[in-house]
């Protein structure tokens, strides 16, 4: 049985949680069937896409109503010049938030790695006012750990909060988490989680699409997309359950989640919304 401490924690970040979702056809629509407009939209960037995908994406469901978070992978933006181009359209379109990460492409042009954009948007005046970087609880799968973090602490001038990478073990959240205060690093965290995962729909999208920030980390961490792809899925209660208490604790600043869709849009949002239904009753709120 769970305390009222671990539950109150719960229902704040599962009532702070955003969805990422990819920029496939359906997209639209499964959004406006199962969202409500106050939940925060990030979309994810495809190097097979473009930008443009993400770009449209975004600038339509935010004429839906949504807030909405455009990925701006550093890699695939080839300069200035069109950095100002996105700027100014996003902008003219009521965009007030941008998720930096680096990106799965090739670099294209001026812009190795999501700092040096960063670099860039502040040079242009801070266009955004929400600026999210990515953070990593374990190693990533192609950097080394201390650039990872010394990258962080870099990225720090630039940003407003961080979107942690995917893991499963709540001790490596917890660690991180207290790490990541003792450097000095104050900004909001949004803890990255898995929504609930169908087997058969996971294996298709990730076939399907098999780019973007939600399935480069499946492709290059092969027991991660065994856990995920399990029979019977993974909903993630369980480890968020585990997870309350440091996310809890002063000075952590968890100031909710990030949920990965894998466009699986409708089952996201009845898995968040029965577990706030389910914690409510139990403790009374």
């Amino acid at each position: 049985m769970r305390n009222k401490r671990t539950a109150a924690t719960m229902v704040r970040l599962l009532e702070n949680a955003r969805y990422e979702v990819l920029p496939t056809a359906s997209t639209e629509d499964k959004v406006l069937a199962h969202l409500p407009r106050d939940r925060t939209i990030t979309v994810t960037a495809s190097p097979s896409q473009g930008l443009a995908a993400t770009l449209e994406l975004a600038e339509r469901l935010t004429g839906h109503g949504y807030t909405t978070v455009p990925h701006l992978a550093a890699r695939m933006v080839s300069g200035r010049g069109e950095l100002v181009e996105i700027v100014e359209r996003l902008r003219g379109k009521g965009v007030t938030s941008v998720f930096v990460p680096g990106g799965d492409a090739e670099t294209v042009g001026d812009y190795p790695d999501a700092l040096a954009l960063l670099e860039d948007l502040k040079e242009l005046g801070s266009p955004f006012a929400h600026v999210g970087i990515t953070g990593y609880p374990e190693s990533h799968p192609t950097i080394h750990d201390d650039l990872t973090v010394q990258s962080m602490w870099d990225k720090r001038r630039h940003a407003t909060h961080i979107v942690s990478n995917l893991t499963f073990d709540p001790a490596v959240v917890r660690d991180w988490v207290r790490r990541l205060r003792a450097r000095g690093v104050a900004m909001p965290l949004l803890l990255g989680i898995p929504g609930p995962v169908e087997r058969a729909k996971l294996l298709a999208m990730a076939t399907r699409i098999g780019v973007g920030e939600s399935t480069r980390f499946l492709a290059k961490n092969k027991g991660v997309f065994a856990r995920l792809a399990a029979p019977g899925g993974f909903t993630g209660e369980r480890f968020l359950e585990r997870c309350a208490p440091a996310l809890g604790e002063e000075g952590a600043l968890v100031e909710g989640l990030h949920v990965f869709t894998f466009n699986q849009v409708a089952e996201t949002e009845a898995w968040r919304t029965g577990m706030l239904e389910r914690l409510r009753d139990a403790h009374g709120r």
